[in-house]
């Protein structure tokens, strides 16, 4: 909770110097292939600075006989410094993550298991149901452009750190406790293809 709370306030404090001029509201659309609802607002700091709130919230169980759910919220800031101006061409940011998850049953494709750190977790998320949150934090790289008037599609990839814990169960309904986990690992902090619409 005082996670959450640190975040609403930070929120607040970027919201009191934003630029009224540019506020722009997107949507994650790969993130919605994973049946997550997602939404994030971007504010203009300045002529090249923005500060972006993003995030998305899973309550679906997806097959309740065989216990298969990828249930979580996310939440993640991001500040953004622009090449040319904000919102528009290539940007840089620094992003922030929290997380929390009740998940198991899942498919993950195996292009994933090359980072090593990860390559356990996604693993035993096929055959077994993991529980818990995780903090990270990144550098983003990505670049928006104009697609129609007041409209963007925007591409970003964020690589950097991430720290979990965990509770690992049978996959099963109310499955039997296996292990509790720490866990550091190095991966994607942030991956999108983004439809993006200027309010102001």
């Amino acid at each position: 909770m005082k996670r959450f709370l640190a975040v609403v306030a930070l929120l607040f404090l970027v919201l009191g110097t934003a630029d009224a001029q540019k506020v722009a509201v997107k949507t994650n659309s790969l993130y919605w292939l994973t049946t997550t609802p997602n939404a994030g607002f971007e504010f203009a700091l300045g002529d090249r600075w923005t500060f972006e709130i993003a995030g998305g919230y899973n309550p679906w169980t997806l097959n309740k006989e065989d216990n298969i759910k990828a249930k979580h919220f996310l939440v993640t800031p991001e500040f953004r410094y622009w090449f040319c101006e904000s919102f528009q061409g290539h940007f840089i940011g620094i992003n922030a993550n929290y997380t929390q998850f009740n998940a198991g049953g899942i498919h993950v494709p195996e292009v994933f298991y090359k980072v090593e750190s990860l390559g356990y977790f996604l693993d035993m998320l096929q055959y077994s149901r993991s529980q818990g949150w995780a903090v990270g934090a990144g550098l983003t790289y990505g670049y928006a452009f104009p697609i129609a008037r007041r409209w963007n599609m925007e591409f970003n990839l964020g690589l950097g750190w991430w720290y979990t814990q965990y509770d690992r169960f049978e996959s099963r309904t109310c499955g039997l406790f296996q292990e509790r986990i720490e866990k550091h690992a190095f991966g994607l902090t942030d991956l999108g293809i983004s439809f993006i619409y200027m309010i102001k």
